[in-house]
């Protein structure tokens, strides 16, 4: 007879990365990827090689010691702000903005992380304005054999 406890969610967190899996923008997580205060949110790519996963964001003009990055729940979130450089409040009337094009604000992004993910071995790093999560994969368990004594 075989023990296990049973999880009534672990079938939809299955479900849940299948959709992830086949729709990258997190069909399901949609809500959860620009909440109502974002006002921006960066492009990302996400790459998968044989050790690790590779999060590759784009978030220029954003000092990178000011991103907070967590995971959490079998969530991974990048938070951050790019401020605006100047109002016009600042200015005189022979030097103000015509035009305000590039966008500022805080921005949030959510990604389910895969059973295969280390959470506690997450490294990121930002230069250039692009910003990189190197997401390690753990070591697949092998089941492990138990002898039983006579």
């Amino acid at each position: 007879m075989l023990l296990t406890t049973y999880n009534p969610w672990h079938t939809m967190r299955l479900v849940n990365n299948e959709i992830n899996r086949t729709f990258p923008q997190g069909a399901v997580d949609a809500g959860k990827q620009a909440p109502a205060n974002a006002t921006w949110i960066p492009a990302v790519d996400i790459k998968e090689n044989g050790n690790e996963f590779l999060i590759t964001a784009d978030i220029p003009g954003v000092d990178p010691e000011k991103i907070e990055i967590t995971a959490d729940g079998g969530y991974l979130s990048i938070k951050g702000e790019r401020a605006f450089e100047a109002s016009n409040e600042d200015e005189s009337e022979s030097e103000r903005y015509r035009r305000v094009e590039r966008v500022h604000g805080s921005f949030l992004r959510r990604f389910a992380l895969p059973d295969t993910a280390d959470a506690d071995a997450i490294t990121a790093r930002g230069a250039n304005g692009v910003l990189k999560v190197h997401i390690p994969k753990r070591a697949s368990l092998q089941p492990k054999r138990i002898a039983v004594a006579a």
